[in-house]
């Protein structure tokens, strides 16, 4: 159950982030503008012109499984987030795999957005050096280095760095959206087409299924505001609405950039240029300077995305830790900071040896591509179990209401359906090694679950759905905050 200890070592720092960061902090850590560079040729390489269909059916059950954040986090205000949830209402091996899985697809990802922090600063300067893995990935692994001094400093460093970083971001793709449209009629390669809307395009369900798992990496990451909820005033309802807010935002950037790329680039544009495509797109917009405009925001979201990914495995550690399921030291905080110092420098460590192996994988858009899909197997899992929790957690109330059944049963329960549908459909056409990375990583998650198990950890002995967990000092700082 939620730790009730007063004690400084194993808190986090209360009421220092609002309802505004932690929406802002949503839409960091779904990273448009990165997710758009970084993920744009894989989904078109398996969806083709019915890219934006894919965002389209994977954002409404996306934003399902926000409400269903949003609902859990009122009833237990826990920075392990759906590590703590669905251990609650489901399981507690259900849980700490939840856990495990962000942990996981978390520190995959720090290979696959530090090479474009790495290649994206580089292409400002000098776009040839941008293809000379060795440079990107230590130029990268510097971005991440800055990252981890942040966000060991706090909630509240961490935040101040993000609106600066995310409001460029965020208004410099506004800009071209709304400059994209405007000058679409003079220079699209395609007209527009409802088909792209559709599912006419796809390769069947398999190929429905591989597109949304790439669609589903898209979005991953604003669950940010959920894992800050202890940092988080008046937490039982400011991190679940900023989760929301962030979904929405980024579904309206992601679907405009979409179309723009389907109306504006060629199929050789994408596959020739997939690692630099928002160079390639901002040219077509704006000629002369809009590549680097658009490389610029690309470069923001790419760090500002490492340091909410940071932020979220951090705090997802810190909550095992505390609750003895992984190492006891991961449950502690700086003792200025009240931060979870251990588990950033831990994290720090093994990303930066990955750094080093990412060099004998190969390409850098071979590297990106099998970390993307294998990461989407990751969050699918996680995010399903918790569409599957909150009904649980509120099955006597769902029916009370009309809202209720919607926000609370339906919505989140047809997320939760779409997936795991997605999860096994997807393994079914994966490679062998995006399987074995996928899978394998969260298979070796059994070993500390088997540990933790076999130590008796107080988490495995906590309450079942029907009762309340007793609130953390953090939650009740929050409240009275």
């Amino acid at each position: 159950m939620s730790p009730t200890s007063t004690d400084d070592q194993h808190t986090l720092r209360a009421n220092v982030l609002g309802a505004a960061d932690t929406a802002m902090m949503a839409v960091a850590g779904s990273a448009p503008a990165y997710s758009i560079a970084a993920s744009t040729a894989t989904l078109v390489a398996v969806a083709g012109l019915a890219s934006p269909a894919a965002l389209l059916y994977c954002g409404v059950p996306m934003l399902g499984i926000a409400w269903a954040f949003s609902y859990l986090g009122r009833k237990d205000v826990n920075a392990g987030a759906s590590y703590a949830w669905v251990g609650k209402a489901l399981h507690p091996a259900l849980g700490f795999l939840s856990g495990w899985a962000l942990i996981v697809s978390a520190t995959i990802f720090m290979v696959a957005g530090s090479l474009p922090a790495g290649a994206l600063t580089l292409a400002l300067f000098r776009p040839g050096l941008a293809t000379n893995t060795a440079l990107v990935t230590l130029v990268g692994a510097v971005w991440f280095a800055v990252m981890v001094v942040v966000v060991l400093l706090g909630a509240h460093i961490t935040a101040r760095a993000q609106w600066v970083m995310s409001s460029i971001e965020v208004a410099i793709l506004l800009v071209f959206v709304v400059i994209g449209f405007a000058r679409a009629p003079h220079i699209a390669v395609h007209s527009f087409s409802l088909s792209w809307l559709g599912f006419g395009h796809f390769t069947g369900f398999s190929g429905f299924a591989a597109s949304a798992l790439v669609a589903t990496f898209y979005y991953w990451g604003w669950d940010v505001a959920a894992n800050l909820n202890e940092e988080t005033r008046s937490a039982r309802r400011s991190a679940g609405l900023g989760g929301i807010v962030g979904v929405l935002i980024v579904f309206v950037l992601f679907m405009g950039f979409t179309l723009l790329v389907n109306l504006l680039l060629t199929s050789a544009d994408i596959s020739n240029n997939s690692g630099n495509l928002l160079f390639v797109l901002g040219q077509s917009i704006w000629p002369g300077v809009g590549g680097r405009v658009l490389s610029l925001a690309a470069m923001l979201s790419t760090v500002a995305t490492l340091e909410t990914t940071l932020i979220q495995v951090t705090r997802t550690m810190f909550a095992m830790g505390r609750d003895r399921t992984l190492a006891g030291a991961f449950g502690r905080t700086h003792q200025r900071w009240r931060t979870p110092w251990l588990a950033t420098v831990v994290v720090a460590v093994v990303s930066l040896l990955l750094f080093v192996l990412s060099n004998l994988l190969g390409s850098i858009g071979t590297i990106m591509t099998d970390a993307i899909t294998a990461i989407g197997l990751q969050i699918a899992f996680y995010y399903g179990l918790a569409g599957v929790a909150v009904v649980v957690s509120y099955r006597r109330e769902v029916l009370r209401s009309a809202r209720n059944a919607i926000f609370i049963g339906l919505w989140p329960l047809l997320g939760a359906a779409f997936l795991f549908w997605v999860f096994g459909e997807s393994i079914r056409g994966n490679t062998a090694a995006v399987n074995g990375i996928g899978l394998g990583a969260l298979a070796i998650g059994i070993i500390p679950l088997t540990i933790a198990w076999r130590r008796r950890s107080p988490y495995f002995r906590r309450s079942g759905p029907d009762e309340e967990a007793p609130p953390t000092e953090a939650a009740l700082a929050a409240e009275r905050g």
